[in-house]
């Protein structure tokens, strides 16, 4: 079988959901503080996370079944498990990605006759009600289109604009590595690692992405799911150090720091840009790092969602026709009403979210590994034995952060 980009789907979704706070926000965060002295974090988390973010799309193609159908199988205290983690995540990481969204349309495209504060919650409403009505008239099928142009426009500019700030740059880069040991050090450590390239649970997300692929394409099968999801996840690790270089060339060393607040961090990102592309890329770079943001925006708000509707059918053995629509609004209004409250501690939502992420991630690395190792996955698309040892470093490593973020605080 032939693979290209009409194979490709579920795999650039990922993409698109993980290149955002973490790359944009995070990533660059870590360049402009740390200069390449976090490469090894990012590197590290990466490789430790691969193989849980992949037993999602080989356990969807191996059985035609999501990941949430799994847990179902392993024992509903799972899937009440994941349900509760879920609900107790999403509306913050929404707010999250949301927040950088509306702050870039503000920047790009002025405050709409309001105050720049007001502006941001403006902007927050017509993101979402954009979103809301792509996604509920598009559906499945318009996302997968629109991503593929997304990730290529992205990808495009900040390549061009890593290569502009190298050669612009008269100075030398420090490659020495950096343990932080201050604990706001630490803390931004392991808020960076928490959504590099993303939370563990966008494995869920992915394993219902690549169900629905299969549906429009009955080729999309286990070698065209496993090429898909390592063109995303290799795509996401090298625009995550990208973003890195981008911060140290631009940032490190100037004293200059990024702004908590949503409107300025915005301005800050974008200048940060056509300062070593030039004024002229401003608009270019703007709506590439709006579109950035609003991918992300949008399959968050289509993944969790989808994923609480397919928990409860399974728990309750029942379909719920509306059950998709009635969690969406419930998300979109959850995501308003923080947002409105919260709209000046941007940099405070995206902490709590990415640690969040972080120290749930050794349940979702050990209940994958857990499935995709059982008498539920076929012995032919089980791990091989590389898979499986880098599996229990992956676990060690997980659990290993968590308990030094904690004896940290």
């Amino acid at each position: 079988m032939k693979l290209s980009i009409k194979n490709l789907g579920p795999g650039l979704l990922f993409a698109g959901a993980a290149i955002g706070v973490s790359h944009l926000v995070q990533s660059t965060r870590a360049g402009a503080d740390f200069g390449l002295g976090l490469l090894w974090a990012l590197l590290l988390v990466n490789l430790f996370k691969y193989p849980f973010f992949q037993f999602g799309p080989r356990y969807a193609a191996a059985t035609g079944e999501s990941l949430l159908d799994g847990y179902k199988k392993m024992g509903n205290g799972i899937l009440i498990a994941y349900f509760i983690l879920t609900f107790a995540t999403m509306f913050t990481i929404q707010t999250a990605v949301t927040i950088v969204t509306a702050g870039l349309a503000s920047s790009l495209f002025g405050d709409l006759g309001f105050n720049p504060e007001l502006a941001v919650k403006v902007w927050t409403i017509i993101v979402l009600a954009t979103c809301l009505v792509l996604l509920i008239l598009g559906k499945y099928k318009l996302l997968d289109n629109l991503i593929k142009v997304i990730i290529i426009t992205l990808s495009i500019s900040t390549i061009a604009a890593v290569a502009m700030a190298l050669l612009g740059n008269d100075s030398s880069v420090s490659l020495t590595q950096i343990l932080p040991k201050e604990t706001p050090e630490v803390m931004f450590l392991i808020a960076f690692m928490g959504w590099m390239p993303a939370p563990l649970d966008i494995s869920v997300w992915h394993s219902l992405w690549a169900v629905e692929k299969r549906k429009d394409d009955k080729e999309f099968k286990s070698k065209s799911a496993l090429f898909d999801f390592n063109v995303g996840y290799i795509g996401t690790v090298f625009l995550g150090i990208c973003f890195v270089l981008l911060g140290c060339l631009i940032m490190f060393g100037t004293g200059e720091s990024f702004s908590d607040n949503a409107g300025e961090f915005s301005g800050q990102l974008i200048n940060m840009y056509t300062s070593s592309l030039g004024n002229w890329a401003y608009v270019l770079i703007g709506i590439a790092a709006f579109t950035t943001m609003f991918s992300t925006t949008l399959t968050c708000l289509d993944a969790s969602p989808r994923a609480m509707d397919r928990t409860i059918e399974l728990l309750f053995n029942k379909d719920y026709k509306r059950g998709y629509l009635v969690w969406i609004l419930l998300l979109a209004v959850g995501t308003v009403f923080i947002f409105f409250f919260f709209a000046s501690e941007m940099g405070l939502l995206v902490k709590i979210a990415t640690i969040l992420s972080f120290i749930t991630a050794p349940f979702y690395a050990l209940i994958n590994y857990k499935l995709i190792s059982s008498k539920h996955t076929p012995k032919e698309t089980r791990p091989s034995l590389f898979m499986h040892i880098l599996s229990w470093l992956g676990i060690v490593f997980l659990i290993g952060f968590s308990i030094y973020y904690l004896t940290t605080l």
